[in-house]
């Protein structure tokens, strides 16, 4: 089973956000958006985020750091709200919204105006489905690392095949052979191997490290 090597993701530089808020019942709600490929980078923008507004009642957040509807690394936070009414709500909004590797940090600035646990989870889900509205994305190439060592004679020839399956050179070296390290989305690496096997008469090596996959 191979991963699809394309989904969208949060068009947004590391350090951008992108943010919305609205006003209910005098509460007011701020969603601010990241792109996070890693927990990590989830946790680091969340703490940044809570730094910004350390003055709100709530800064409650969730992020998936995965692929589209992926809940391999997730995480959510009510952070001080009713237990369920924000973190698990809107995760849920983040798993069913197509997007990947995303976090979202909503802040509270309490109105004086107690909302309900129901109203609460409608406030945070659609706080989040207002920021997801005008969230610009960009298609991620989602890429494994692959080996290959060719003769010199064949890098012309190999150079030129690149482009027809979306790999790139990620590393190389040249001693009495060509050796490469590129980056391929996996669905790529059969017709890839193929043709480059008729390319070189048979002569080409081609292997694939034991490594994570690489955005």
């Amino acid at each position: 089973m191979t991963t699809e090597p394309l989904y969208p993701v949060p068009a947004l530089a590391p350090g951008e956000l992108h943010r919305a808020e609205q006003t209910i019942k005098r509460s007011r709600f701020i969603c601010s958006v990241a792109h996070t490929a890693s927990p990590e980078e989830a946790k680091a923008f969340i703490e940044a985020v809570s730094r910004e507004f350390s003055d709100a009642r709530h800064n409650c957040w969730a992020f998936a750091a995965g692929a589209p509807g992926s809940t391999a690394r997730i995480g959510a936070s009510d952070a001080g709200e009713p237990h369920g009414t924000a973190g698990r709500p809107m995760l849920n909004v983040l798993l069913h919204s197509g997007v990947g590797e995303i976090a979202v940090v909503v802040t509270r600035y309490f109105g004086g105006i107690l909302l309900g646990t129901g109203g609460l989870v409608r406030a945070y889900q659609g706080t989040v489905q207002m920021a997801l509205e005008t969230l610009p994305t960009a298609e991620r190439l989602v890429t494994v690392p692959l080996d290959v060592t060719i003769e010199h004679r064949f890098v012309t020839l190999f150079l030129r095949l690149l482009p027809k399956h979306r790999a790139s050179v990620s590393g190389s070296s040249f001693g009495l052979d060509a050796e490469y390290r590129l980056a391929i989305p996996e669905p790529e690496i059969e017709p890839f191997s193929r043709e480059l096997t008729e390319i070189t008469s048979g002569g080409a090596l081609i292997s694939r490290p034991e490594e994570e996959p690489q955005p």
